[in-house]
């Protein structure tokens, strides 16, 4: 049985943050902060995962990226950045 997780990475140097999913966090992971060579988050490295949910399926997984990359999920990824 797949699982899939949606993630927020933060990073301190730049306070920017960004929230994905994926079937395999770890490398995942390791994509965002050394093997990619393109896209957004390369730009601000290093990144550390201040956040992690599990879900049974990706569209559940889909849907709550979605949904924290709106306005009250913007608000629950500010309140964990707050708390670090």
């Amino acid at each position: 049985m797949d699982e899939f997780v949606v993630y927020i990475l933060y990073s301190k140097q730049f306070h920017k943050n960004y929230t994905g999913y994926t079937s395999n966090l770890i490398e995942r992971f390791k994509s965002h902060n050394y093997y990619g060579t393109k896209g957004y988050t390369i730009k601000y490295r290093p990144w550390e995962v201040i956040h992690v949910e599990f879900f049974s399926s990706k569209a559940e997984a889909l849907k709550r990226e979605k949904y924290l990359k709106m306005g009250a999920g913007r608000e629950f990824i500010k309140n964990i950045i707050s708390n670090l």
